[in-house]
């Protein structure tokens, strides 16, 4: 795999750090390289934007963005750039993530934002390796294996079903 980052996983906070490595291991599993910021809508919107619009020419293909509170994270990003943006709800202390992933889901008309469940960051990743898998056998096949190993994980679990 190229080690220029094909992934970009930003959040607004290091707060949302611990639910972000959820995203790293599996970019880490499947050996894609990433680059991780921190990078607020609010409080860097230059940096932030610059960092997005030059996004694609640096080599980045997907870009995961996590948001919580006012969740204008992943919009603003996909308003800066032609890449697919997928947003991470972050849950909150006062609505428990829910403001978060109704403002993600929102979207104005032009401007998708792919958004998974609160704190999904694994799925964020997960589907940021299909996207990447599109054109690619060796993360195509890798994703298969990662599929099977799945459910071979989840049939063994009868195995222990006690009724």
């Amino acid at each position: 795999m190229p080690s220029k980052p094909l992934v970009g996983i930003i959040m607004g906070s290091d707060s949302d750090l611990p639910i972000m490595l959820k995203s790293v291991d599996v970019c880490r599993e499947f050996d894609i390289p990433f680059e991780l910021k921190v990078l607020s809508a609010h409080r860097t919107p230059d940096q932030h934007a610059e960092w997005t619009k030059t996004a694609a020419s640096r080599g980045i293909r997907v870009i995961i963005a996590a948001a919580g509170g006012a969740a204008h994270l992943p919009g603003v990003t996909a308003g800066n750039t032609i890449l697919p943006v997928i947003g991470v709800p972050i849950k909150g202390k006062s609505l428990e993530g829910m403001d978060a992933l109704l403002s993600i889901v929102q979207m104005p008309s032009g401007v998708p934002v792919a958004t998974v469940a609160i704190d999904g960051a694994k799925n964020a990743a997960l589907l940021a390796m299909q996207i990447l898998a599109i054109g690619n056998e060796e993360l195509t096949i890798k994703y298969i294996d990662y599929k099977k190993k799945m459910a071979q994980e989840s049939l063994k679990k009868n195995d222990n079903l006690e009724y």
